[in-house]
């Protein structure tokens, strides 16, 4: 693995992308997507997570975080995938109502048991006022491009009500700098 993509400032503040296994499109169900917002307020409450932003699209998850001091980021996003992932596939056996569930198992199969996540969260320091805005536009605009709705703070799983809304609405809190 490239040590570009590591956290290498244990102080930053990083962008990142959690990606299903294959892309596969799970979020389009609430339940699943609801894992992962109970998981990300809880490493938030007891894990020492800070979120700044965050989206759910259909097969991946972007985050702008960092840890609390004495807590380590990539110590904290292990355990959230390992904990979203367990969770998710138990999810997926359970759900009498998922049509996909056969192949949704199966494509999350390996000699190991189930895998989830794709190796890895790809993050990126963001070391600029600059960089921070362009990430958060990005994370904010992403259900839009994707024709999800019109305006990026009527998605309900983002960040983006937060930052358009005076008093923020969002579902899941953020850490917002003032």
């Amino acid at each position: 693995m490239s040590s570009k993509y590591k956290f290498k400032n244990i102080d930053g503040l990083y962008f990142v992308t959690l990606t299903v296994k294959h892309w596969i499109d799970i979020f389009t169900r609430n339940d699943y997507k609801d894992i992962i917002i109970e998981n990300l307020d809880y490493c938030r409450k007891n894990k020492g997570l800070e979120i700044y932003a965050w989206v759910i699209m259909t097969n991946h998850v972007h985050l702008i975080i960092r840890a609390k001091e004495g807590c380590v980021l990539a110590d904290i996003l292990r355990d959230l995938k390992k904990f979203t992932s367990k969770a998710i596939i138990k999810a997926i056996s359970e759900n009498p109502s998922e049509s996909r569930k056969k192949w949704l198992l199966r494509g999350f199969c390996t000699n190991d048991g189930y895998r989830f996540w794709q190796e890895g969260n790809h993050p990126i320091e963001l070391w600029t006022n600059e960089i921070i805005d362009e990430k958060m536009d990005y994370i904010h605009k992403n259900p839009v491009k994707a024709g999800f709705v019109f305006n990026e703070q009527d998605f309900l799983y983002s960040s983006a009500a937060d930052y358009t809304n005076e008093n923020g609405s969002g579902i899941l809190e953020i850490d917002i700098e003032t």
